[in-house]
């Protein structure tokens, strides 16, 4: 996953115990999230930023007691679609940040969210 590119964030998701002992690794660049999962076959997903639609950050009682949440991550990526970013440390942080890097895309893209409203209709 790191090919000379700069990461803002990285971590990898934990288990119910808040340790790191899982084989998914996630990171935030200026203008992609990368996802890499697998021991034995590993497969590396990316998002463009501006591709985000919506984020939405959940924690159940015992993600709270260790200090780990969920974000929600819906997108218009085709191979990835809506996925969750599972028990991290810091989760808000990490929603706060990815909130403003997806702006921030989507100002220098100019891309506005009824763009990806549906890929069916016709927008005359």
């Amino acid at each position: 996953m790191e090919n000379g590119i700069e990461f803002i964030w990285k971590d990898r998701k934990r288990n119910a115990l808040g340790l790191p002992w899982t084989f998914t690794k996630y990171a935030l660049s200026e203008d992609r999230l990368f996802v890499e999962s697998g021991l034995l076959r590993t497969v590396e997903n990316e998002v463009r930023l501006y591709r985000i639609l919506d984020l939405s950050l959940s924690r159940t009682l015992s993600q709270k007691i260790f200090g780990i949440g969920t974000i929600k991550v819906s997108s218009a990526d085709k191979t990835l679609g809506d996925f969750e970013i599972k028990n991290i440390k810091t989760p808000d942080k990490v929603k706060e940040d990815l909130s403003r890097l997806v702006e921030e895309n989507r100002e220098k893209k100019r891309v506005s969210g009824r763009e990806y409203m549906g890929e069916e209709e016709d927008m005359e």
